[in-house]
């Protein structure tokens, strides 16, 4: 557990080891991680096979910590989780989410994903429990997907999108009305209701928008408020709040005004939150659509393959082919995983990932690329890359990476937000 030593300014960390097989393992730990800067002590218990590290957290991390017992050649329990995150509209969502995980004691690294929208923690088992993420996530503002609760990402996503849309066109239908209702004031003409009774009749159309339509607004900035924080929620409900409560004083209580009647701005608090509720809607429209051709690359790969053990062809699922198998390829069939040509020759359609239409010839000592077709003729390969590690996965990441990361002026524009936000 991770605790604060006020006078010397320490923060103690337990960390499992494994791979300590005697009482040298333990003192090669202990000598790697008095030795490293910032590490006031290091005690290494063989028996709980932990290691409890004092450390100045200004001087070093913790995931440094974790590298050095790496590098003496032991092994340190750090696992991963992924879950789905709701509520987050902006790169100053992602921060404060990453922010939120990464003060959790025991977290070694923290990645939120705005496109996609999903958390990816690693942390030291033991140190911190998969709920300690998931509240520390609702702490911060923010909506958790539970996979216990029967939910999932891509679920939560179309929800989300789903009540996005009903929000956007109530917003909208309402606006129309308002924006109709203003235009003879706006223009100067007087309209053929009484100018008292026209307001409240705006004020009646402009409250769903406000409350209802807009309550995300409303829930966002509560959120950051509760954290001593700002965000763009924050200016639009302000922004919003002021011309709704000015506008519902002068409809409710006109006498208030010297001139026995006020003008009101319905019409700007409503088509505030209609067109920034147009924008996020473009904007999830744009996720989805990405995430769909993520898991259209994705399903490219071949679902199984035919494998050679104990001297027999077997099909087994592609998530169970090992490095190494013989792998049997016919014609008309994709090529499950990356590999090494044995025997055969074939002519292989790599367009998928090269671009090339014309087939290429394939014979023995040539590499194939998982989830290309292999077109005429058959030929027996050797597995070099499975999982996670085949090129079609690698564009997979890479893709998912690039949804994540963010162009120069991002991180400006990121800087320059969290002063202009609060000021």
């Amino acid at each position: 557990m991770e605790t604060a030593n006020a006078k010397a300014q320490l923060v103690r960390l337990t960390i499992p080891v494994t791979g300590m097989s005697c009482a040298s393992c333990v003192r090669r730990v202990e000598r790697a991680l008095s030795n490293h800067e910032g590490v006031e002590e290091a005690d290494v218990n063989f028996a709980s096979e932990t290691a409890s590290v004092a450390y100045h957290p200004e001087a070093t991390k913790r995931d440094e910590l974790i590298r050095v017992i790496r590098e003496a050649g032991y092994g340190v329990d750090v696992r991963e989780r992924t879950f789905g995150v709701t509520g987050m509209t902006c790169a100053s969502c992602v921060g404060r989410v990453e922010r939120a995980l990464r003060q959790l004691p025991g977290v070694v690294g923290a990645s939120v994903n705005l496109a996609n929208q999903q958390a990816k923690v690693s942390y030291i088992a033991g140190e911190v429990a998969p709920q300690d993420l998931e509240k520390a996530v609702e702490g911060a503002g923010y909506g958790v997907v539970r996979e216990d609760e029967g939910a999932s990402v891509e679920g939560s996503r179309e929800r989300e999108y789903g009540k996005l849309t009903s929000d956007f066109f109530l917003a909208a239908a309402l606006t129309a009305l308002i924006l109709i209702g203003s235009v003879p004031m706006m223009l100067g003409f007087m309209p053929p209701v009484p100018v008292a009774w026209l307001n409240l009749g705006l004020l009646v159309l402009a409250t769903p928008v406000q409350f209802w339509a807009g309550r995300r607004f409303y829930r966002g900035a509560w959120g950051a408020l509760k954290h001593g924080q700002a965000n763009m929620n924050t200016l639009v409900v302000m922004g919003t709040s002021a011309a709704y409560l000015y506008s519902a004083v002068a409809a409710l209580a006109p006498g208030l005004s010297a001139a026995g009647r006020a003008d009101v701005y319905f019409d700007t608090s409503a088509l505030i939150i209609t067109l920034i509720l147009l924008g996020r809607l473009l904007e999830a429209r744009a996720r989805s659509r990405t995430n769909e051709a993520i898991k259209k690359l994705a399903g490219l790969q071949a679902k199984t393959a035919r494998v050679v053990r104990s001297g027999e062809e077997v099909e087994v699922p592609v998530e169970g082919v090992q490095i190494g198998d013989v792998v049997v390829v016919r014609p008309g069939e994709k090529i499950p995983v990356d590999g090494r040509v044995l025997s055969g020759e074939s002519a292989v359609d790599e367009s998928m990932i090269t671009g090339e239409s014309i087939p290429v010839t394939k014979r023995a000592g040539d590499e194939v690329i998982g989830a290309t077709m292999n077109t005429s003729g058959s030929f027996r390969f050797t597995a070099t890359k499975v999982g996670e590690d085949t090129a079609l996965q690698q564009i997979v990441r890479m893709v998912e990476e690039a949804q994540g990361s963010k162009a120069p002026i991002q991180r400006l524009a990121d800087r320059i937000s969290a002063v202009f936000v609060p000021a």
